[in-house]
């Protein structure tokens, strides 16, 4: 047999089939020839098959601020510093004109004119607050793309702005300081109409009960209360605020039979009108813990009278910041301001209306 036949038979016996493949290999080591069946050595690592998460976790730069109701009181009755942080009490004085006539006469000496003077005042109310963050802390933070720091201070002027409108709306307790819905001089709320519907008010949940008309009705009436006790110095051009909480405010979309809206209304009857909301003007509740405990409320407040203020929201000290303090690994800053609440100069030109 030649040496060709010979490869070929020992192929056949190693079972290999490859035609025309030459092998090196010994014959006599061929016709042993089999496979290793040896087991798969354990692993000495735990089993993995991917890397770490945080490697593939992308940061937003884009930082979500979560939002609260806004600061509307110095919107609604404006707001003017009045006195020095150190100032404790601020005295308005008040002039009423008097006078009586008498017959004339060419050498009577009847009738007389007098000045009385008063001189109400309010007490200032300081508050604060303190802002801390350490050196490890801020690191961290950078790490997640926040500046710690900026965070915390835009944290205290919010926190300091909240509690100042906050006492615009309803003053410090037991201070001669009071806010633009609990003033001592204020005239009592009138009440809604009654509704065709049922009931007193404009709005059930979300749903608008009271018509069109009869929202209107009701501004009406606060209008003609604001007449009533400004003895007519309040007149239809007159430059108004109607306050109202925002589901209130809602109401004046409703639309009559003409096809004529609540807002249409007001524009067309009260030229100077301005509609504002805030959240204090709505029932109080879990969502809205600074809210009324009486009802819905609604002011109508005229600006000015006879060239005079009503009054406005007033504060001794808009954000004073301490020094940064360093300690051993962080440090300290002191913020604060104070508040004389709202001042109504004029309460007679605020009319308000309670139970919407």
């Amino acid at each position: 047999m030649s040496r060709h036949a010979d490869l070929i038979a020992a192929e056949q016996i190693a079972g290999i089939t490859f035609p025309g493949s030459v092998d090196f290999l010994k014959p006599e080591w061929k016709a042993n020839y089999q496979l290793a069946m040896d087991a798969q050595p354990s692993l000495v690592t735990v089993t993995n098959s991917g890397i770490p998460s945080f490697l593939t976790t992308f940061v937003d730069p884009d930082i979500l601020q979560i939002l609260t109701a806004k600061n509307r009181a110095a919107e609604i009755f404006g707001e003017v510093r009045k006195g020095s942080f150190e100032d404790v009490t601020v005295v308005f004085p008040i002039v009423e004109h008097t006078g009586e006539v008498s017959s004339y006469g060419d050498f009577s000496n009847g009738g007389h004119v007098g000045a009385n003077t008063n001189f109400p005042q309010r007490e200032s109310y300081l508050y604060q607050t303190i802002l801390e963050y350490g050196d490890l802390q801020m690191a961290r933070a950078g790490l997640a793309k926040i500046g710690w720091a900026a965070e915390l201070k835009n944290s205290a002027v919010i926190t300091l702005n909240k509690y100042q409108n906050l006492t615009y709306f309803y003053g410090v307790a037991g201070l001669q300081n009071y806010g633009l819905l609990n003033d001592p001089g204020l005239a009592a709320p009138i009440a809604p109409s009654v509704k065709a519907g049922g009931g007193l008010a404009w709005m059930n949940g979300t749903t608008i009960i009271a018509t069109a008309n009869e929202v209107y009705a009701d501004i009406q009436a606060l209008f003609a209360q604001l007449v009533i006790q400004s003895a007519g110095l309040v007149e239809q051009d007159t430059v108004m605020t109607l306050a109202l909480s925002p589901k209130s405010s809602v109401a004046l979309t409703a639309t009559n039979s003409f096809n004529v809206n609540v807002s249409d209304l007001l524009k067309k009857n009260f030229p100077n009108i301005t509609i504002k909301t805030a959240v204090q003007y709505g029932v109080v509740s879990a969502q809205n813990p600074q809210g009324s405990t009486g009802g819905e409320i609604v002011q109508l407040i005229a600006s000015a009278v006879e060239g005079q203020e009503t009054g406005y929201c007033a504060f001794n000290e808009k954000l004073r910041a301490g020094p940064v303090i360093r300690d051993l690994s962080a440090y300290k800053q002191k913020m604060a301001q104070g508040t004389w609440g709202a001042v109504i100069r004029q309460p007679f030109a605020i009319s308000q209306m309670i139970g919407i």
